[in-house]
């Protein structure tokens, strides 16, 4: 019951967001680590093609130290990356201080910090993406969410926990 209205709070958010934002290609914007998306149309597009999660780890890649740990500790790994390119499509929703991003993909992630209420850095969303094909829009169903963890093997062990909840 508690993921019904948690999938309606971020479906109703994210929808709104995405009839007013025509999002730019992939290639117009690069994420801090190899094989990460940054654009969410991108993302739902593998996820759909591939039957896998969405992993959305919001940061602010050149300020939060959490962050950088996160991403030295886990993201950086073999282990992490070997299992991420099996299990999960991986999206960056970046948050810097020192560096611009394009305005649309800064509106994208704003919009999902919303929807997904985050308040800290790192946090990191795992979540399925269904699309409603009369409107386009987005409907979230949230697995779950965690944020640092000091070794890829607690990372991945927790992140397979919630995509085991998956129906």
């Amino acid at each position: 019951m508690k993921t019904r209205s948690l999938t309606f709070g971020f479906s109703l958010l994210f929808s709104l967001f995405l009839l007013s934002w025509d999002l730019p290609a992939q290639s117009e914007y690069k994420a801090t680590h190899e094989g990460w998306l940054t654009n969410i149309d991108e993302a739902y597009a593998l996820s759909q093609k591939t039957g896998k999660p969405i992993l959305a780890n919001f940061t602010g890649s050149d300020w939060c130290g959490w962050c950088k740990r996160l991403s030295a500790a886990v993201f950086l790994t073999e282990d992490f990356k070997k299992w991420a390119a099996k299990k999960v499509v991986l999206l960056e929703l970046d948050f810097p201080r020192r560096k611009t991003l394009p305005e649309k993909i800064r509106n994208q992630n704003y919009s999902l910090q919303q929807a997904f209420q985050v308040t800290g850095y790192p946090t990191v969303w795992v979540f399925d993406l269904e699309q409603e094909k009369a409107t386009k829009k987005y409907n979230i169903k949230a697995l779950g969410k965690t944020g640092y963890m000091a070794s890829a093997k607690d990372f991945i062990a927790g992140v397979d926990q919630m995509i085991a909840k998956r129906t």
